[in-house]
């Protein structure tokens, strides 16, 4: 079995995801987000699709983007 890097549990179904020269261990998706997925720059919140990205910062939306102070995002409808 394996531990997870996020909250510890030892379980038989744990999974590795690597970024680059880093890996982790995880039990869940829900751990590997919590642990590696980035955060947006304005509300905070942990970016699990494409998000918009600008100027080496990211925002989970092309609104947080712009309150950020951040313009030239469109998002798709």
């Amino acid at each position: 079995m394996a531990r997870c890097d996020q909250c510890g549990n030892d379980y038989d179904k744990a999974f590795t995801l690597q970024r680059g020269d880093e890996a982790w261990t995880f039990d869940s998706f829900e751990c590997a987000i919590a642990k590696i997925a980035p955060r947006c720059g304005h509300c905070g919140c942990a970016i699990i699709g494409h998000g918009v990205e600008t100027k080496g910062k990211m925002f989970c939306c092309a609104h947080c983007g712009e309150q950020a102070g951040e313009g030239g995002f469109q998002d798709r409808v």
